[in-house]
């Protein structure tokens, strides 16, 4: 029998105090509509164009002639690019408007600063496209998620001290003063993304370090970009949706709080694992393999939690589709955490470092976890923001249908493929071209799993369109209505 929790523990249940009277749910998703739909809408169009980029790399690895006039098409350019255009166009874009969304929600008051938060998107978005644009004419700084040049990264850090400022102000001003297990790692967040990012750009780009510091450096900002950004909003996401999904109150706090602070302790010190085999201290490596192994305490912490509160209600998941985005983001991040522990040990690193082994972990993480979750939590939260249902709920089972398929295919055929990779390297009597060879039937599957993705977000993106069209329609007709009244009054004005 589960534990007496307190209405507190679940979304649903929190009650505003007698002193200040309840606001709507309806009047809260109300007012984050025109940020929010700027922010998802920007955020697709930047997966698409991701997406699109990452078909044409992954062409390249079993056809080295495709696309090779264009210089700015080179693999060198495409793929950081595709990269960028996912963890910042669409990845870090989504996620800040699922925190602000969740902020309102769980703190049971409105979002402010409107003409602010659309201000700093615009700023975000050129920051993006000038970051890419700069990466595509050759300007990358070679740093793996920090190639972006110079002069890109102070627009992005400047609007998102602007979108943490209005998220922050949304916290302090919170009705709800009880805290739901989801703002902490929403809050946890917010804070860790400028730090890690200004250090990253600061030791790196504009003041760059020397040496084999340079690589340190590096992986510790892009496991961080994934631990401490991405990673606590996609757990968010599944803390809140679980039990709202449900109607079931989370099971444990106290286990939610533990998992909680063991994340943040160990996760920050995990990005050496990257390193191993390199000219880098051993205690330094050594200490990133215990960090990873000790990652396994918060995922048994989520794993008990969220499952517990599940439990009997499994076939609530073919009815809801944003329940089925959760648990398979669930299961993805439980996979990827149990898959990174292993990946992580110098006896196995041996066979799978630098290898499409660890290229299966990223996109693991990156499209099976953080992105499943981002998608579920747009399908719950957009019809309720414009009040309106999804124009196509067959185009909503297509992406949800193609992006786990696509998922799965690219990370089973990744992973084998790696393997006997890291075999054929490993085996020096083995000719290097003939490890080539051996990875094109795998590379190739991977390509199917990419294109699968892609129809995917075409068809999410299509719904999204629709909608926002739908509604602009009453303010294009006022509009149109105003002008031809305008019109006709000049025309009975005397000459």
């Amino acid at each position: 029998m589960n534990p007496p929790v307190s209405p507190a523990v679940a979304p649903a249940p929190l009650v505003p105090s007698a002193a200040e009277p309840p606001i709507p749910a309806a009047q809260i998703d109300a007012s984050c509509r025109g940020p929010l739909l700027f922010l998802f809408i920007s955020g697709m169009i930047w997966l698409v164009f991701g997406l699109l980029l990452t078909v044409i790399s992954s062409i390249k690895l079993h056809v080295p002639g495709f696309l090779a006039g264009a210089d700015w098409l080179t693999f060198g350019r495409v793929r950081p690019a595709a990269m960028n255009a996912t963890l910042y166009g669409f990845a870090s874009q989504t996620a800040m408007g699922v925190l602000l969304w969740m902020l309102c929600r769980l703190g049971r008051t409105r979002l402010l600063f409107h003409t602010t938060l659309v201000i700093a998107i615009a700023f975000w978005n050129l920051g993006v496209t000038l970051g890419v644009l700069g990466i595509f004419a050759g300007g990358s700084t070679g740093f793996e998620w920090l190639e972006m040049p110079r002069y890109a990264s102070p627009i992005l850090f400047g609007a998102y001290v602007l979108i943490g400022f209005c998220a922050l102000t949304v916290f302090y001003t919170r009705r709800e003063r009880s805290l739901y297990v989801s703002q902490w790692y929403l809050l946890a967040a917010l804070f860790w993304f400028p730090w890690i990012y200004s250090a990253a750009n600061l030791l790196l780009v504009f003041y760059p370090v020397r040496g084999v510091v340079q690589s340190i450096v590096d992986a510790w900002f892009a496991n961080n970009f994934v631990t401490l950004w991405l990673g606590p909003i996609g757990l968010a996401a599944i803390f809140y949706f679980i039990p709202k999904l449900t109607g079931r109150p989370l099971y444990n706090r106290s286990l939610a709080a533990f998992g909680f602070w063991t994340l943040a302790f160990f996760g920050n010190w995990t990005g050496p694992v990257k390193l191993v085999g390199g000219p880098v201290p051993a205690w330094m490596v050594s200490t990133g393999i215990a960090a990873n192994a000790l990652l396994l305490i918060p995922l048994i912490c989520c794993a008990m939690n969220w499952h517990l509160t599940l439990r009997g209600l499994y076939k609530n998941v073919k009815e809801d589709i944003t329940l089925r985005f959760i648990v398979v983001a669930a299961a993805a991040y439980l996979l990827s955490t149990l898959r990174s522990i292993p990946l992580g040990l110098r006896e196995i690193s041996r066979l799978t470092h630098l290898t499409f082994a660890e290229a299966a972990q990223t996109q693991l993480v990156l499209l099976g976890f953080i992105s499943m979750a981002l998608f579920g939590s747009m399908h719950y939260i957009v019809p309720r923001m414009l009040q309106m249902e999804w124009p196509s709920a067959k185009r909503g089972r297509f992406h949800f249908w193609s992006s786990a398929v696509g998922i799965a295919i690219v990370f089973l055929s990744l992973s084998v493929g790696g393997i006997i990779q890291g075999t054929g390297l490993n085996n020096p009597a083995l000719p290097f071209i003939n490890v080539v060879r051996s990875t094109i039937p795998f590379i190739g599957l991977a390509t199917l799993g990419q294109l699968l993705i892609l129809a995917g977000q075409v068809a999410l993106l299509w719904n999204l369109i629709v909608l926002a069209h739908r509604q602009a329609e009453p303010f294009r007709k006022a509009v149109m209505g105003l002008a031809l009244e305008g019109r006709s009054n000049r025309g009975e004005a005397p000459a």
